[in-house]
């Protein structure tokens, strides 16, 4: 029964016991005592600290512990179970100890120190049914963690456990898979040894303050802070502080320079998460560890649908803007002696300016001397590779064909290395797509969300070939995406682009112009836009738009002389695919009859 002192929460709950604990102690009841006692002393106890947890209740051979983030939980319990691997590797096999371990996430009754209720029953439960060595977890706990640990779950279904009512969706890691995981270091939070100089592209996602009154969104507070912490750590040459030393921070007084000098960062992320009702406001500031100084800030107001899309889409348009902001502002530091790094980051903040035959010779110019710095970098060569081929597709290189082999040359070279690669698994794409093979194409884009959900040019580029392949029904979902995760992206013109032509090509000749116009105030240098332009605005009668479109047309492009020529024009796959050649008939190409271009 409830007590007048008992309050429920959301938390995270971890049950232990040791298999086969009495065997054991019957075998040599002072050994296993003692060897026990050494285990949570130097592993467990550390690991569980390490990873903010509390420990409950302990039995002789068991334990019950609660968390704040589902995250820690299980890393916590991956960890204790492949570290006992190597503890206990010199025992014979029949006098091991090894650990069962079963993680739920759930509502819990906290009395005192004590916690109750179905949540602690069903994690018990789930330890009753994890291998020896291995865990089980809820699938609660599994939609949760989803792709932010990499750990091999396997699917047990649904299973009907003792006292609860209805089935539990079972995952389990088996103890072959934690045999297969890293050793991890059984200490606590080691010393932070600091460098002589910070280094570059370092930076700090300190835990977002939950300012709502309920104190359970607090884990959806957590789960950006891990989130961005994971996202941005994907960012080449960047140095990320373990989310398990952030946490030291929470509901501390921020002072920059003073968390930049303990944790040897030059950055700070720093935010936090409010809901009222069915909104939710984000707030997200970047800092200077040494000025202090706000180099971005953002709020995002959103209504709560799905949650896990909701973190998704937040935490990837915080990490995209940060990711370019750390470049620009790393970019921008005065240096005597640059290295690689230096010209990388110089040559990635050149390439974030407008479309220009400067802005890539630049931009080329400074990867190339990344790479002979540095002939072994990854970075480099997809760098260089991307800016290749990228002034090839918007059609300001000189020798498009030499530009495409030596990318073609450099992303081989970087995937025979490196084959998980998302940025050069994009930069294959952006090949593709210059070669006017948007198919395959489309395969290496899905690659690179594959490896970086938050990769948005591949989001942008990927629905541009849906189109050009004639897959309609797909591409404004990704182009909005692309949109809404880099509102300031360079091409975001291209994106808009794309949303129009769909429109055009399904007559919504409303909502092709507005997209299309707002594709033409930022990518007017694009041809196709204004080609697009003039057969909406013929389509809906407005001639005098139309003629003055086609003008601007035929002014970047010979193309668009006759009917006959366009056809015949490279890059006219969109309007040859099969699902798409009768619509671009009966909008696009009769648009433009109507705007005055002649069939010869």
């Amino acid at each position: 029964m409830t007590t007048a002192t008992a309050t429920r929460r959301l938390a995270a709950i971890f049950a232990a016991d040791v298999v086969g604990y009495s065997r054991l102690m019957g075998a040599d009841e002072e050994g296993t005592h003692e060897r026990l006692k050494a285990h949570r002393r130097e592993l467990v106890d550390p690991k569980i600290s390490e990873h903010s947890g509390r420990i409950v209740k302990t039995t002789g051979d068991g334990m019950l512990v609660e968390f704040a983030s589902v995250v820690d939980a299980v890393r916590c319990a991956a960890e204790v179970q492949r570290a006992m691997i190597d503890r206990e590797a010199g025992m014979p096999e029949d006098r091991r100890i090894r650990f069962r371990v079963g993680i739920n996430l759930g509502d819990i009754i906290v009395d005192g120190d004590d916690i109750f209720g179905d949540g602690v029953n069903v994690a018990s439960r789930l330890e009753a049914l994890s291998d020896p060595g291995g865990l089980c977890i809820s699938r609660t706990v599994r939609d949760h963690i989803r792709d932010k640990l990499g750990y091999a779950f396997e699917d047990l279904g649904e299973q009907s456990v003792k006292n609860i009512a209805r089935p539990v969706r079972v995952y389990a890691l088996r103890s072959e898979a934690v045999a297969d995981l890293p050793a991890s270091s059984v200490l606590a939070i080691p010393p932070i040894s600091q460098p002589a100089v910070v280094p570059r592209l370092s930076i700090v996602v300190l835990p977002f303050a939950n300012l709502s009154d309920d104190p359970a969104q607090k884990y959806f507070a957590d789960g950006i802070t891990e989130d961005l912490t994971t996202d941005l750590s994907r960012i080449g040459g960047s140095f990320v502080i373990a989310r398990s030393t952030a946490f030291a921070y929470e509901g501390k007084p921020v002072n920059a320079k003073q968390i930049g000098r303990e944790l040897g960062v030059r950055y700070l992320l720093e935010g936090s998460v409010r809901r009222s009702g069915r909104q939710v406001r984000v707030n997200a500031q970047l800092v200077d560890a040494e000025s202090g100084a706000h180099l971005w800030a953002e709020r995002f107001d959103r209504e709560i649908g799905d949650l896990f899309d909701l973190q998704n889409e937040i935490t990837g348009r915080i990490a995209g803007a940060v990711g370019s902001e750390l470049v620009i502002a790393e970019a921008g530091r005065p240096t005597d002696h640059p290295d690689a790094l230096d010209y990388i980051l110089r040559g990635r903040a050149a390439f974030y300016k407008p479309v220009s035959k400067e802005r890539y010779a630049e931009s080329v110019s400074l990867f190339e001397r990344a790479s002979l710095l540095d002939r072994l970098s990854a970075d480099a060569h997809s760098w260089l590779a991307q800016t290749l081929v990228g002034r090839v597709l918007d059609q300001v290189s000189e020798s498009p064909a030499a530009d495409i082999r030596r990318a073609e040359e450099l992303t081989a070279r970087v995937l025979a290395a490196s084959p998980h690669s998302a940025q050069a698994h994009f930069v294959k794409g952006q090949i593709l797509r210059a070669q006017s093979r948007p198919e395959a194409a489309i395969f290496e884009y899905e690659t690179t969300i594959t490896l970086d959900r938050n990769h948005v040019q591949a989001y942008g580029w990927l629905g541009a070939c849906k189109l050009l392949t004639g897959a309609t029904d797909e591409v404004i979902a990704l182009e909005e995406r692309a949109i809404r995760h880099s509102p300031r992206s360079p091409n975001i013109g291209a994106w808009h682009f794309y949303i129009g032509a769909v429109h055009l090509l399904r007559s919504g000749l409303e909502e092709a112009i507005l997209w299309l116009e707002k594709a033409r105030r930022t990518y007017s240098w694009f041809h196709p836009i204004h080609a697009s332009l003039a057969a909406a605005y013929a389509l809906k009668g407005e001639k005098e738009q139309a003629s003055a479109a086609l003008d601007e047309a035929r002014k970047r492009s010979d193309r668009y002389s006759s009917i006959t020529v366009l056809k015949a024009a490279p890059g006219r796959q969109w309007l040859e695919a099969p699902k798409l050649r009768a619509l671009a008939e009966t909008t696009y190409f009769a648009g433009l009859r109507k705007a005055g271009m002649p069939e010869e």
